[in-house]
This record gives C-alpha cells, sequence and structure tokens, in this order.
C-alpha cells in the first residue's frame, strides 16, 4: 500500500515545478498554468492528510479535507477563467502575452 510519503513527495514535486513555472516563465498563459499546478500540489496534499493523518475515529470527521479540495477546485475554475479572459484582455490592448513586455496599466 502506499503511504503518506509517496503523496506527499508527488505533492512538493508538482509544487515545485509549479512554482519554477511561475518565476521562470514570461509567457502568461505559462504563468497561469503554473498557478494552477499549485493548486493542485495543494489538493493533494489536501486529500492525502485526509486519508492518512485523520486521527478521528469516525470516517465522516475526516471529509474536512475533501471538503477544502472542493472549494480549491472551484476557486481554481474560477480562477482559471477570469485569468484566461485577462490573458486576451491583455493581448488586445498590448498586442502580446509576455509578462515583462506589460510594465504599465491601462
Amino acid at each position: 500500500m502506499i503511504g503518506l510519503e509517496a503523496y506527499l513527495i508527488v505533492s512538493s514535486l508538482l509544487f515545485a515545478i509549479g512554482i519554477f513555472i511561475c518565476i521562470g516563465k514570461r509567457n502568461l498563459i505559462s504563468v497561469v498554468m503554473g498557478i494552477e499546478l499549485l493548486l493542485n500540489a495543494v489538493n493533494i496534499a489536501a486529500i492525502s492528510f485526509s486519508r492518512y493523518g485523520s486521527g478521528f475515529s469516525d470516517q465522516s470527521d475526516a471529509l474536512a479535507g475533501h471538503v477544502l479540495v472542493i472549494f480549491i477546485l472551484t476557486v481554481a475554475a474560477a480562477e482559471a477563467a477570469i485569468a484566461l479572459a485577462l490573458c486576451v484582455l491583455v493581448y488586445r490592448h498590448f498586442n502580446t502575452i509576455n509578462v515583462s513586455d506589460v510594465n504599465q496599466l491601462g
């Protein structure tokens, strides 16, 4: 059986890849994809702690991690829709989605 450590290693690797993409890429869509990886890494950690780290005698109390993941997925879906809409607006205004080229507001 796969233990908690394996899930946390996968979660931390996914989080590190997301941080690397957010910091290293200049394309706005790549940065949004990196943020999505960060949120998915948090989801994996929350589910694994809910499954393996719950000290509850009743498993219905351990569903708090699952509820947290549902809220994170809802926020991630809204964030992706808003971020892609912002990417379209930035491209229309500046004719680029390169983060370093967009240095002014308005």
